[in-house]
């Protein structure tokens, strides 16, 4: 089962990174389509998530650690890349601003908690 989980786990990290730098190839050579606009942002925050959920798989036997290590992952990532939408401007929705401050108060307390683990 861990070798499993971990081929899994690699898979779907190498396609979120994929998804995250090369957007339009992954999803041509998936779905066979072109996106353009909008489908660029949600393509990336779809390889955010797969990154996220890798890190959750991998099988380390973490438990609620390791759960604990992928939503900091995904919440900074998510934060980042939020914060990056907004700096560019081209995609800023009404929420765009508090979403991404409520993924970085999210992850400051993720990381807290990570830092709390590590210290007990």
């Amino acid at each position: 089962m861990r070798t499993l989980l971990a081929v899994a786990a690699v898979a779907e990290a190498v396609t979120g990174l994929a998804l995250v730098a090369f957007p339009p190839l992954v999803v041509e050579l998936i779905f066979g389509a072109a996106i353009a606009g909008e489908g660029y942002v949600v393509s990336r925050f779809a390889g955010i998530s797969l990154i996220g959920l890798a890190v959750a798989c991998w099988p380390r036997g973490g438990g609620a650690k390791q759960a604990l290590l992928a939503m900091l992952t995904f919440n900074l990532l998510v934060t980042l890349y939020f914060i990056f939408l907004g700096i560019g401007g081209e995609w800023v929705g009404i929420l765009l601003w508090p979403a991404a401050a409520a993924h970085a108060i999210l992850t400051l307390l993720f990381a807290l908690s990570w830092w709390k683990s590590d210290r007990s």
